[in-house]
């Protein structure tokens, strides 16, 4: 009796313990401070962890989509009309981007690499083959033009040539030599005059199956913050195009990885070598990805406002003082001297005279919008979307300084089979941030035990005698003992232990 007594007791004291043990490691936010630091040191750029290798080598499928504008009025923007145009696409492409000649320094806490990127065209997922026409601006043409247009020998040269060969403003080709390049005339009849000048154009000329330039990234063994980091990029910390120090800052990642333990209030920071410049991205809502939970983050309007609304985008304006309007960015200056201007595709966030400026213009946020979705413990990137539209600025027709050519959408998602090792990693940190609410309900649970086994508890049998007017008779005989006995025998059981 005393043993059953003693494991009863033993069980109350049990749960009580667990129960504060619970609510302290609840308090103290002990476990998920422990699985931050278990993914801190674990998400570091060396030979043999998960992330080097998806860093390395991105698992997870890159698909670059081609949105073509076909200008459907030539002779009406010729005269001063606005330009009309009918979007045709997607032309999707299946990009493949391994670092290569990885060298790890400073004692693994940086590592250099290039990013060398490989396009194989996807007829399943396009709209037609790489042989359809499209009729839009002839960049070569205006590029020259505009190189030239302060030397008037040259000038008039390059337009009785134009004339000649029946070139204008506007040119027929097709997507792949539009993307990929085709031997342009005007440009090889310039060669006579600039032996250096490559005499073939295309707009992602020399881009496949090359390089960006070389990049050096931060481990992140330092700390877990830095990881993947831009150092440098082509040996320089800055860039050399625009006319402040803090537009010419190479901040943040390339774009592909970022650090793990992701707040909300955060502000992601990456480098992108086709804008030339130096963006970010901040937290819109919470989404969920093939049952992965991720924080999406893209970047405000405030990144491509004009320096009235940003002061901080004034360096952006070149030559200084010649600033555009919010949405359009103009990067001629790391681009060859070629009269490029880079938005979001539609104009998209910009301003509503770009917009109005062009007939077919339809921007909407789901489509038009650049979106990041990262998974906030690991850092890994679920889905993601780089949308940006490649623009030629055309100063010759009064009253229009734009020409749209080519959207690009640029897309991510997570494989399968990621997904799967992702979800593995999930469960596994949710098992160990929950171990301080599995101690408060299995100590609910023994408390409960405890309560029920005290209940049934005996207690021994004592005889009370009612002395009233009437004669002495049994007090249990006065109260039902069907409904009140057990409530009796534990009263009674507190009365006589407590004396």
């Amino acid at each position: 009796m005393q043993l059953k007594s003693c494991c009863i007791y033993s069980i109350g004291v049990f749960s009580i313990l667990l129960l504060i043990s619970g609510i302290v490691l609840v308090l103290s936010n002990v476990f998920p401070l422990l699985t931050q630091s278990l993914v801190e040191k674990e998400v570091v750029l060396k030979n043999g962890t998960e992330a080097f290798e998806a860093w390395k080598n991105p698992p997870a499928p890159i698909y670059m989509q081609f949105y073509f504008f076909n200008l459907t009025n030539p002779l009406e923007v010729l005269d001063g009309d606005r330009p009309a145009v009918v979007e045709i696409g997607p032309y999707t492409y299946r990009e493949y981007r391994p670092m290569e000649q990885v060298d790890f320094q400073d004692n693994g806490t940086k590592v250099a690499a290039v990013n060398t990127k490989t396009y194989i065209f996807q007829p399943n997922m396009s709209r037609g083959p790489e042989s359809e026409l499209i009729r839009t601006v002839n960049i070569p043409a205006m590029t020259v033009m505009e190189q030239f247009k302060d030397q008037p020998l040259i000038a008039n040269l390059i337009a009785a040539y134009m004339r000649s060969a029946d070139e204008g403003l506007f040119s027929t080709h097709t997507v792949g030599e539009l993307l990929w390049g085709y031997e342009d005339a005007l440009l090889k009849a310039l060669k006579t005059l600039k032996p250096d000048l490559d005499d073939v154009f295309g707009l992602f000329h020399k881009n496949n199956g090359s390089n960006d330039g070389q990049y050096v990234f931060f481990t992140g063994h330092q700390s877990y913050q830095d990881f993947a980091r831009v150092d440098t990029w082509n040996g320089d910390r800055s860039l050399s195009w625009w006319t402040s120090d803090e537009c010419n800052m190479i901040n943040g990642t390339n774009g592909a990885s970022f650090h793990p333990v992701i707040a909300k209030n955060e502000t992601l920071y990456m480098f992108s070598s086709d804008l030339c410049r130096s963006l970010y991205a901040v937290y819109e809502e919470d989404v969920t990805v093939k049952g992965i939970p991720a924080y999406r983050f893209s970047p405000p309007s405030d990144v491509f406002a004009n320096h009235t609304v940003n002061p901080a985008n004034a360096g952006f304006c070149v030559p200084i003082g010649n600033c555009l309007g919010s949405g359009v960015l103009n990067v001629s200056p790391c681009k060859q001297g070629a009269p490029i201007v880079m938005s979001s595709p539609h104009f998209y966030q910009a301003d509503e005279k770009y917009v109005q400026g062009v007939f077919g213009m339809r921007p909407q946020k789901e489509q038009h919008q650049t979106v990041i979705d990262i998974n906030p413990f690991t850092g890994i990137i679920v889905q993601a979307a780089k949308r940006l539209q490649i623009n030629v600025f055309v100063e010759k027709i009064p009253g229009f300084r734009y020409l749209l050519i080519i959207p690009v959408p640029h897309s991510a998602l997570i494989d399968d089979a990621s997904a799967a090792k992702l979800h593995k990693i999930i469960v596994q940190q949710n098992v160990v941030v929950n171990i301080p609410f599995l101690f408060i309900g299995l100590a609910i649970i023994l408390g409960g035990v405890f309560m029920f086994l005290m209940c049934r508890q005996k207690v021994p049998e004592v005889n009370f005698t009612f002395h009233g007017f009437n004669g002495s008779r049994p007090l249990k005989s006065l109260i039902p003992s069907f409904h009140y006995e057990p409530l009796l025998r534990i009263l009674i059981r507190f009365s006589v232990q407590r004396f």
